[in-house]
């Protein structure tokens, strides 16, 4: 008995761009995602993945750390300068270092090989759920078009920072950050939240490297802060203007 073809995906299913090199994980990554309600596109290699994002918008990159040629951190970091994709970077270096430098280049996520499939489906849906690009317009509804503190102005419906006439740049994960705790408007929001609901040491720990390069970009003393505090045994609150 012939088996029944797979109804074909709807226009507005997120497009993923998987990025590995070796051949059976793309092909068996491109199957499972596109069971559970994903457009796949695979490419090899970084320069095969930069031609596609040339031509094509996606959702999300599922990226390979060891790739021939430029490396998934090398690509990661180069994309970082020009695009806002979420990214989640599959490896085999399961380091904390390794995870705490995808961090910093400005990756979502990081889940090292070999990998549960479930976990895959559910930390993509997680980045493309935080993602500006990708929120819900009942949610930007609630939300003010922008935010004050200190020299700066967030504007929450495009997840731009500025400073006068400067644009301040932020990575995909920074801006996720700025972006809940603007929202919530100089409320605290606590470690767990601001990690996408993963709890545990680890997850705290890259919290807070990525609070710490932000206020890198928006705290005259960093050690010092007085627009990203700290609230002791929750998490984090952003000082806006009320005026």
């Amino acid at each position: 008995m012939a088996l029944k073809p797979r109804e074909p995906l709807p226009d507005e299913a997120p497009h993923v761009l998987v990025v590995d090199d070796d051949r059976r994980l793309r092909d068996l990554l491109t199957r499972f995602l596109g069971e559970h309600g994903y457009r796949i596109t695979a490419a090899a290699n970084a320069a095969d993945a930069s031609a596609r994002l040339a031509n094509l918008s996606f959702d999300a990159l599922v990226l390979d750390v060891m790739m021939p040629g430029e490396n998934g951190f090398d690509f990661a970091r180069r994309l970082r300068t020009t695009s806002r994709v979420p990214i989640l970077m599959l490896t085999a270096r399961a380091n904390a270092a390794d995870r705490v430098s995808g961090l910093e280049i400005g990756a979502d996520d990081y889940l090292p090989k070999p990998f549960e499939p479930r976990e895959l489906l559910l930390r993509l849906g997680n980045i493309i759920k935080r993602s500006p690009l990708s929120s819900p317009m009942s949610e930007a509804a609630a939300w003010p078009d922008f935010v004050k503190f200190g020299q700066f102005i967030y504007w929450l419906d495009r997840g731009e920072l500025r400073r006068g006439d400067e644009t301040v740049r932020l990575t995909e994960r920074e801006r996720e950050i700025l972006s809940l705790l603007a929202s919530r408007q100089g409320e605290p929001v606590s470690r767990d939240e601001l990690g996408g609901g993963e709890e545990g040491p680890a997850n705290e720990r890259t919290v807070d490297v990525q609070i710490n390069r932000l206020r890198r970009k928006i705290e005259r003393d960093p050690a010092d802060p007085l627009l990203l505090q700290t609230v002791r045994s929750v998490g984090y609150r952003l000082v806006i203007d009320r005026a």
